[in-house]
């Protein structure tokens, strides 16, 4: 456990005293400090799944021009800021763009507040049952600007996610990652793919939820081009599984989102040892950058 810069933000503050959690150049990663920050990640998720993607917005969403559900006002945000491109605020000062977010929960908080956002969709609470000595994190709503899809902003939010994981001691994270299209048929290979080399052994074994299992396993191994289904996956898939990930039982098709999704499971006593050391042990990589 971190025992160095990391010790003393075990009980980060909320409000204008959250701390960054790490800075390349211009790029800042910390969790959002106010209520408006956290309107202008539900922007960033708007214009990325409805107005890039094909997520079906419901009137009061097209009114707003945001991504919103009751989970956000029990998660941590997760925020990366450019320094170098700000905005002007309703006081007139200039403050950073948000350029990336992920939404984060947090076992002891989704209990107190119904339960996970993922048990919609896969029987999270199985898991988190067979495993009652651990502290499960769930990872959501993760989008990026396009201009910042790349290395040095993923790298950023991921050590954003390693300091909040050791900051409240979290054993695995969970969270539904997704796939475009809602015709398992047209992903078959990909889907595929994900059962035979990255299915979850049997103690971390989780199935889709009752009618909305879509079954995975839509051809023999022998038949699935790897390459090419691995090239076809979503980047944030394939950082997941480079980070040592494992895919539940299972996907769901989510007609709004315009998706077909899959579990991740990823226990930290798990995750790649590479990722570890070039994050460090303490998350101190970008700590002073």
């Amino acid at each position: 456990m971190a025992t160095s810069w990391l010790a003393g933000m075990k009980a980060a503050p909320s409000g204008r005293n959250v701390p960054s959690l790490g800075r390349i150049g211009s790029l800042e990663v910390r969790l959002a400090r106010s209520a408006k920050e956290i309107r202008k990640a539900q922007e960033l998720r708007y214009h990325v799944f409805y107005e890039e993607m094909s997520a079906i917005a419901d009137p009061a969403t097209q009114a707003t021009r945001r991504d919103v559900d009751a989970y956000d006002d029990i998660c941590d945000h997760l925020l990366v800021l450019d320094h170098d491109l700000t905005e002007r605020n309703k006081l007139g000062r200039r403050v950073p763009r948000i350029v990336g977010t992920y939404r984060l929960l947090r076992q002891d908080v989704a209990e107190r507040n119904g339960g996970f956002y993922t048990a919609a969709e896969f029987d999270i609470q199985s898991l988190v049952d067979a495993h009652p000595r651990l502290q499960f994190l769930e990872l959501g709503r993760s989008c990026v600007l396009k201009p910042y899809r790349t290395k040095r902003t993923v790298e950023l939010l991921w050590h954003g996610i390693w300091a909040y994981v050791l900051m409240h001691r979290i054993d695995v994270m969970v969270g539904c990652a997704s796939i475009e299209g809602t015709d398992p048929d047209r992903i078959a290979s990909q889907l595929a793919f994900l059962h035979h080399n990255a299915r979850t052994p049997e103690t971390w074994r989780v199935r889709a939820v009752g009618e909305r299992y879509v079954e995975m396993n839509r051809m023999p191994k022998a038949e699935v081009n790897e390459r090419q289904a691995l090239r076809e996956l979503p980047p944030l898939i394939k950082g997941y599984l480079r980070l040592g990930a494992f895919i539940g039982d299972g996907a769901v098709v989510d007609h709004q989102f315009g998706t077909t999704d899959v579990l991740i499971v990823m226990p930290v006593e798990a995750l790649n040892s590479r990722y570890v050391n070039h994050y460090g042990a303490d998350a101190g990589r970008y700590a002073n950058q």
